[in-house]
């Protein structure tokens, strides 16, 4: 049970971030979170929610208990226990970039005391908290594991899982020493129903990347054998759907249009990039990675395909992409295939429009910004091809096929449909 002197403060307040807060201010700590985004202070402090899967009600509900957010590292000085919740993209090279992780604890060290607990939950690469983190602290004068406490304990959250809440999802932790992992249960065991030891932090931090690499290897595997049955005129979604009745030795995976997101495109680059750094290949992963991004390309050529059915040229035709985020439901394109399949369009010299419920407007790299269209019976008539990138659960599949003269499914959305005008990945 925490004391009374066992505040937090919570480092970047993104959906990772901010949920981890909410699931301590609802176990009685003290909260501070930081953000270096004014707005996102300035909203949580009106009680507003800018993250969708959070409604602004949790945000009011902790609003009147020991709740605050700031812009100021000075303010975070009375915490006891710090979390890091913030970005780690890509550079545009590849490389990892944890350049915000090495940010905010270079800011947390001159208000860091002895005795404090710094987590990173941030996905890093595997060394990254023992090899750049920790020496940090320790030139500020720290010992870790008797003056400062450090652990890495990745974040697994899941935009839109209605499936599995924060606490439900076990929580792995690995201490720089058996005493931080021991400082960090003692929090996290009043959160979490679970809690998983591992020997470090890089076993941590690998843990999360096995994990990404994992769904991005066997992505890749359907991504290349959907091209496979396509060839062979073999419907693969009714062959996963048979494949995954064997009770054992199989998972299921679902081809798509390309991967998206922060962390199943990203993690495996971050294992890959390490294990260059050590004069290692990763063949496999790197080649998951090149299947999984040609896929956007692979969609504009069957886009191409099916249109010729019709005897309609790709340059000229009118296409709407339906849906540019990355997963259903979710308003994030970071990494995501619509935006690059929109690019691809564009450079076969088709009329690209788009629709989104939740993205008003998308930024597509060397083509300009894009506004979302009005979906009605008028846009969907005078379109020669609608391809539907993102299945959000706004849509009315039937209806759209009842009025276009030609869908491309990337996402299996109209399997319950039988429609003269539907192709399918």
């Amino acid at each position: 049970m925490q004391t009374s002197d066992d505040t937090f403060a919570i480092i970047g307040l993104g959906e990772v971030g901010l949920r981890l807060a909410i699931a301590l201010v609802d176990s009685d700590y003290s909260v501070t979170g930081v953000d270096i985004d004014d707005t996102r202070v300035e909203e949580l402090r009106a009680g507003n929610s800018y993250i969708q899967d959070i409604p602004s009600e949790e945000i009011e509900r902790i609003h009147g208990r020991d709740f605050s957010v700031t812009t100021s590292y000075e303010d975070l000085r009375s915490a006891s226990y710090f979390a890091v919740c913030v970005p780690t993209p890509l550079q545009k090279a590849g490389q990892p970039d944890i350049s915000y992780v090495v940010a905010a604890v270079e800011s947390l060290v001159p208000i860091l005391t002895s005795g404090d607990t710094v987590i990173i939950e941030s996905t890093v690469y595997p060394g990254a908290t023992e090899d750049l983190i920790a020496p940090i602290i320790e030139d500020e004068g720290f010992e870790i594991g008797s003056d400062i406490h450090l652990a890495f304990s990745p974040e697994r959250i899941d935009p839109n899982n209605e499936e599995y809440t924060l606490a439900e999802i076990p929580k792995v932790i690995g201490g720089a020493t058996p005493e931080c992992a021991t400082r960090v249960e003692a929090v996290y065991s009043e959160i979490f129903e679970d809690i998983v030891h591992v020997n470090s932090t890089t076993e941590a931090e690998m843990t999360k990347i096995l994990e990404n690499t994992f769904r991005n290897v066997n992505i890749a595997l359907v991504n290349e054998l959907v091209k496979v049955a396509d060839n062979l005129n073999i419907d693969f979604w009714t062959v996963i759907e048979a494949a995954k009745t064997k009770p054992y030795g199989f998972m299921p995976f679902y081809p798509g249009p390309g991967l998206g997101g922060h962390c199943i495109p990203v993690d495996p680059l971050y294992l890959s990039w390490t294990a260059r750094q050590n004069g290692l290949k990763t063949p496999l992963i790197d080649l998951a990675d090149k299947t999984n991004r040609e896929m956007s390309e692979y969609v504009v050529t069957r886009t191409m395909r099916h249109l010729n059915e019709f005897g309609t040229p790709l340059s000229g035709a009118s296409v709407l992409v339906l849906g540019v985020t990355y997963k259903p439901d979710v308003p994030d394109v970071r990494n995501s295939p619509g935006v690059d399949i929109i690019d691809h369009l564009e450079d076969h010299n088709a009329d690209v429009s788009y629709h989104d419920p939740y993205i008003k407007t998308v930024e597509v790299p060397g083509q300009g910004e894009y506004e979302s269209e009005t979906l009605d019976a008028e846009i969907l008539s005078r379109t020669d091809c609608v391809v539907i990138v993102a299945d959000h659960s706004a849509y009315d599949f039937e209806w759209i096929a009842s009025q276009a003269p030609l869908v491309f499914d990337t996402r299996n959305a109209t399997a319950q449909l039988e429609d003269n005008s539907i192709r399918r990945l």
